[in-house]
């Protein structure tokens, strides 16, 4: 990869260098600084807001007044359940043929 084509991957990902010092020395606000300078200006300022509240199954079960591992606990008996279901019949089939 030649220096060059390596510089132009980067590129967009190393931002260019804005406050030059001939900038800065010379007093006036080039339109790079002063678009810098309107972009900053726009942020929110002051503490974070709050974080919304989730909502649908997370929100509901595992988080809040109401947290608990009941869907957990459901999923584990239901896949043992399935898995139970599935292991007895195949042990039917087995002693279908008489075997054992």
């Amino acid at each position: 990869m030649y220096a060059t084509a390596s510089r132009r991957a980067l590129g967009s990902l190393i931002p260019p260098k804005i406050a030059s010092p001939a900038a800065v020395s010379s007093g006036g606000t080039s339109t790079r600084t002063q678009s810098v300078i309107s972009f900053y200006s726009k942020l929110p300022k002051g503490p974070e807001p709050a974080a919304q509240k989730s909502t649908g199954l997370r929100g509901k079960y595992f988080e809040g007044p109401n947290a608990s591992g009941a869907p957990i606990l459901a999923t584990i008996f239901i896949l043992f359940g399935i898995g139970y279901t599935i292991d007895y019949n195949m042990h039917l089939k087995h002693h279908k043929n008489g075997h054992h």
